[in-house]
């Protein structure tokens, strides 16, 4: 009978043939990071933000370069000379029906190819490329407090595990102490030594801490099927945890949570710094080459070029800069609370 309980703790445990260092407890953590879609999600924000950096400088220092074509058609009926006629593409008429010719000039043929570059966009770039750094800062350091959050949790789940197996290594060891007992007490009963009420009572011992036994296997496999759902591993096996050494060690750094208030405060100011930043004058040089005509006839000799500069300059947009700063102000002053809250907390 002891032998059995044994057996089937061996089975428990090591019928699956996992290799020991796939049920350590860095193992595990180490799964739940890289299956982590808040840490998976955050790396990508981060790839994203280096791509949108090099967006910025190619919209705000590159020249854009596109192709234009129009075609108009404004066809009118003569009357000239007590004559109606049709014509499709007019170089002049007195009296008629539809477009002013004036406007219409009878038609428009148009091929353009442009270039624009914007002049001094360095500065655009850098205030709003500083955004997007302080974007990427902010999902590293979420990524460090997230690591730390997983960390806690895989080890509190793994420490339960360990008590559960823990708990199934003692029942057994009763549960065969129990057995040992039962054979000898058989004895003794059959000599009349004991009564056979004694036997009872102890068969209803080993049966109570049996069903602790089966209770507590049953436990460690939901808790271990519980700690592999949580590392993200596909794996129903029942293995055997590898005990750990606890040590206490310091909490997270209180300079990652005070690095998120200080990021987002950065944030804001970098926010308000590009939102101000499109009351600056904006000037572009611009070019074309192509084909500008009014009339079929007149195409071969109406290819050209041009060039230019234009300036864009907000003056008046209903007082929106000092309503957005009035926002910021609020919003960083909501940022302020929170830290001062946070630090009081600590001391």
């Amino acid at each position: 009978m002891k032998y059995l309980f044994f057996s089937a703790l061996a089975i428990l445990f090591l019928g699956s043939g996992i290799n020991a260092q796939d049920t350590a407890l860095d193992y595990y953590i180490s799964n739940a990071i890289q299956n982590s879609p808040l840490i998976y999600e955050n790396n990508n924000l981060s790839k994203v933000n280096q791509l949108e950096i090099q967006r910025l400088k190619a919209s705000y220092t590159k020249p854009q370069i596109g192709l234009t074509a129009n075609y108009l058609f404004a066809p009118i009926i003569s009357t000239d000379n007590s004559k109606t006629t049709f014509e499709p593409n007019s170089s002049g008429a007195n009296n008629y029906y539809g477009y002013d010719i004036g406007a219409s000039n009878g038609g428009e043929y148009q091929a353009l190819l442009n270039i624009t570059q914007p002049l001094f966009g360095s500065e655009k770039y850098k205030v709003a490329s500083e955004l997007v750094n302080i974007e990427t800062q902010m999902n590293e350091n979420d990524n460090k407090l997230n690591q730390h959050d997983i960390e806690k949790i895989v080890t509190d789940q793994y420490i339960l595990c360990l008590q559960d197996s823990k708990q199934i290594n003692d029942a057994v060891i009763i549960v065969n102490l129990l057995a040992d007992q039962q054979a000898i007490l058989k004895k003794l009963v059959e000599n009349s030594i004991y009564k056979q009420s004694d036997l009872v009572l102890l068969n209803i011992e080993y049966q109570n801490y049996f069903s602790q036994l089966t209770s507590f296997k049953s436990n460690y496999h939901t808790d271990l099927l519980e700690l592999n759902s949580i590392c993200g591993i596909d794996d129903t096996s029942l293995v055997q945890l590898q005990n750990i050494e606890l040590i206490l060690k310091n909490k997270v750094s209180n300079s990652l949570f005070l690095e998120s208030y200080r990021l987002d405060s950065l944030h804001l100011a970098a926010q308000q710094n590009v939102f101000e930043f499109q009351y600056k004058p904006q000037l572009n040089l611009y070019a074309n080459t192509g084909l500008w005509a009014f009339t079929i006839p007149d195409i071969p000799q109406r290819f050209g070029l041009s060039a230019g500069l234009s300036l864009s300059w907000p003056i008046f947009d209903g007082n929106q800069k000092k309503i957005n700063q009035q926002k910021t102000i609020l919003l960083e002053q909501n940022i302020s609370f929170q830290k001062n809250y946070y630090e009081n907390q600590k001391k």
